[in-house]
């Protein structure tokens, strides 16, 4: 449609020059003043305008009367512009630049001026002296931001410098410089390489998108390249950490289901296996447990393994304690192999040897079998035993990891291979917080009590008699890591001495009405009052006056088991005379030839020697009242000859062997302890060794293998001189010369317990003639 005739045609140029000086305005804005008739297409053929806006540059054009004929604007252009000259034409092109306009996209050309102007000259004038101030403040501010720029380029390319990797050249983006001198034009958009586009309303802005996406600056253009590569290197480092664990973690899962399937690497490790199913709970609601009781020991909701117990709720207490998960029945038929009684007939004691297994590091920690415990922490932690274990822990994690030590180093599998192994008895270690804490106690309480009633049922399903064994009393009877807390000895010694052993009395009253329920009238056997009472520490008289009074409370709750004590240390020469009154009493004596220097430094043919006269000797003296107390029983005993395994000796305390042996400053340590110098057959020379002692059983020689099989077969055959003896122990995680198992394993123990290729009637092998070592 055509413009009216009020309306005068605008010429191209003039639209252009709207166009180039329009506002930015929002979506719902016009872009830019039309004629009301003008069609949109023809008012905006040209492409869009840039992201930031121009200012009009010269609000007073509209002031001006229209134009006249497009022919006549063109031909008075044309004149004017032949009149001036070249300098002035270089003046013009330089003003175009500054004013934001292209040679490819000239200014509206030049016009004469209508005398219909005239009488607006002045305004003119002073309109275009207000326009050429703006036009030379916003140069300076140009020239200013240019400035600055070039500061920041120099200070980053001396940045570059420092910093550029070996063989790369100093100028990373000279090719972008280079481009950044030619002028490209993108629709109405003039873009000068770093230049931004400046507004003379807008403050100066470094943020205008350039080409290729760029930034406004080489600083930005450098910083983005600088990303990229850091990017790159992540995205490297992320792939490779990928690869890793793509391989790890399918290890780690194979290791954690094997561990899982075999006590012997049990402990700590296993306490991330996966959380038995408990299907014996389905079809039963947390509802059903007594309110008072949800959340605490008795409820099965709260146990982290409810396999094979009974889950009926009870609150039935035997002595104090929780008959909570038994069955209603039992079964006393079976027998551990036909060379023994079955449970429910008796056993000739002193007749028949016994051939025990000691369950060590399951219900009372020991640093020795499960280093794995106190491996994560260092000196300053001071986590030594089960007592800084659990404070480190606090109650919350120390119940979470201890209950899945208890389910998963322990299982039915292992009473099973007890038996396959040969075994009659069993002795089960635990300490009195399966039955009790005090006040300021961190020791989790109750929960292994429901592991070691759970165990005693396994051993009864395959005819394995119960020696129980209370390894830790209250106070610390020896001051030894396996009684619980490393240190002070506190029970029958020190201003709670007293108190301490009162509460052992106590326990030993709620232990002894429980086991002599019906129940366990056959498969308990053996009834251990305190271990390893460090005698040689303590009052004689007062020890033998508790354990008189400990004797009279377990009989007074018809206990008719044999009822163990310990030899304190003394020897057993010195027990001639004592507690011979007391029927069914026996005495349990601990034999090691590694834990003073005169019997470590023997050679391996004396070592054998030693077992075969000097504990068979012992052993015949004290089962003759005359000499000795009577009944004796071995109750540990293994087949290291070095102290060489980690944390025999305490956490973070070394070897005699090596001569790293400092109990100076452990807790309970004084200098007696200690041994300073390598103490080995060898005297040093060759150097004492613990490599060979400490390695796995797969690199044994030959010769290694036959001794200990040898020296394990003569210890067996000297305690059962007396009545027998206890192993110690089934498994460790580490410590292959401590674990029956692994032994078993590396073919330096018996297949089956008595069939043994070895006795102390015959002669001892010289094995350094076969080419062992003493030194390892």
């Amino acid at each position: 449609m055509p413009p009216s005739s009020q309306a005068p045609r605008e010429s191209s140029a003039r639209r252009q020059r709207q166009r180039r000086t329009h506002q930015r305005v929002d979506s719902n804005g016009d872009l830019g003043p039309r004629s009301r008739d003008q069609p949109a297409d023809e008012q905006y053929s040209d492409s869009p305008s840039p992201s930031k806006s121009r200012p009009k540059r010269a609000q007073h054009r509209e002031r001006r009367s229209s134009r006249g004929p497009e022919s006549q604007q063109t031909r008075t252009t044309a004149s004017s512009s032949a009149a001036l000259s070249a300098g002035q034409l270089a003046q013009l092109d330089q003003l175009n630049r500054q004013l934001g306009w292209d040679e490819q996209d000239p200014p509206p050309p030049r016009r004469q001026r209508d005398v219909r102007e005239e009488p607006c000259a002045r305004c003119d004038v002073a309109v275009e002296r207000e326009r050429e101030e703006r036009d030379i403040d916003r140069e300076r501010r140009r020239q200013e931001h240019h400035e600055r720029k070039r500061r920041r380029r120099e200070e980053e390319e001396r940045a570059l410098v420092a910093e550029r990797e070996p063989g790369e050249p100093v100028e990373r983006h000279s090719k972008h410089r280079r481009r950044e001198k030619s002028r490209v034009i993108s629709g109405q958009r003039l873009e000068r390489g770093e230049e931004a586009y400046y507004s003379d309303k807008d403050e100066v802005r470094d943020d205008v998108r350039l080409r290729g996406g760029g930034t406004s600056s080489d600083l930005e253009y450098d910083e983005d390249q600088r990303r990229r590569k850091r990017r790159k290197r992540i995205f490297i480092a992320v792939g490779v950490l990928i690869l890793v664990l793509a391989i790890v973690i399918p290890v780690g899962v194979v290791l954690s289901q094997k561990k899982s399937g075999d006590p012997q690497t049990g402990g700590a490790a296993n306490a991330t296996t996966t959380q038995p199913a408990n299907s014996n709970l389905e079809g039963m609601t947390e509802s059903e447990i007594p309110q008072q009781y949800q959340g605490t020991y008795l409820d099965p909701f709260s146990w982290y393994d409810t396999d094979d117990y009974n889950v009926t709720f009870t609150s039935e207490m035997v002595g104090g304690l929780s008959v909570m998960g038994l069955n209603d029945t039992w079964d006393d038929s079976k027998r551990a192999n036909d060379k023994v009684p079955a449970l429910g007939d008796p056993w000739q004691y002193g007749t028949t040897p016994i051939r025990g297994i000691n369950i060590g590091g399951w219900l009372c920690l020991e640093p020795l079998i499960t280093p794995s415990f106190f491996e994560p922490y260092t000196t300053r932690d001071n986590v030594i035993d089960e007592y800084t274990l659990t404070a480190k822990l606090g109650a919350s994690r120390a119940k979470s990891m201890l209950e899945q030590h208890y389910s998963s180093f322990v299982s039915e599998q292992t009473f099973a291979d007890i038996q396959a192994a040969g075994f009659d008895h069993v002795r089960i270690p635990f300490s009195y917080w399966a039955v009790t804490t005090y006040g300021g106690d961190p020791y989790v309480p109750n929960v292994s009590w429901r592991y070691l009633l759970r165990g005693i049922e396994w051993a009864r399903k395959y005819g394995l008699r119960i020696n129980l064994d209370l390894h830790g009393a209250p106070g610390s009877q020896n001051g030894w890591n396996h009684s619980g807390r490393q240190g002070a000895i506190g029970w029958l010694n020190g201003t709670t001495g007293t108190i301490n052993g009162d509460r052992t009395l106590a326990i030993h009253h709620q232990l002894s009405t429980f086991f002599t329920q019906p129940r366990y009238q056959n498969i308990i056997a053996m009834y251990g009052l305190v271990n390893e009472p460090r005698m040689v520490e303590l009052d004689t008289a007062t020890v033998l006056n508790w354990t008189q009074t400990a004797v009279t409370t377990v009989r007074n709750n018809n206990f008719t088991g044999v009822i163990i004590f310990g030899d304190g240390f003394m020897g057993l020469d010195k027990w001639q005379g004592q507690l011979q009154n007391e029927k069914n009493l026996l005495l349990d004596v601990h034999q090691y030839v590694i834990f003073n220097v005169q019997q470590i430094v023997l050679n391996h043919h004396d070592k054998i020697k030693f077992a075969c006269e000097g504990w068979t000797n012992q052993a015949t003296r004290s089962m003759n009242t005359a000499t000795g107390f009577g009944p004796t029983l071995c109750g540990e005993w293994s087949q290291a000859d070095t102290d060489c395994a980690k944390y025999l000796n305490n956490v973070g305390v070394g070897s005699r062997w090596e001569g790293t042996l400092n109990m100076i400053n452990t807790p309970g340590g004084s200098s007696d302890g200690s041994q300073l110098s390598p103490t080995c057959p060898t005297a040093n020379s060759p150097t004492c060794s613990c490599d060979s002692a400490n390695a796995d059983p797969s690199t044994w020689s030959a010769e290694y293998k036959q001794w200990l099989l040898t020296f394990a077969e003569a210890q067996m055959h000297s305690f059962e001189q007396g009545w027998g003896w206890f192993y110690w122990t089934w498994q460790t995680e580490s410590a292959a010369q401590w674990s029956y198992k692994a032994g078993l394993a590396a073919g330096t123990m018996p297949n089956v317990t008595w069939d043994r290729s070895f006795d102390c009637s015959q002669d001892i092998p010289d094995f350094s003639v076969l080419g062992l070592p003493e030194n390892y």
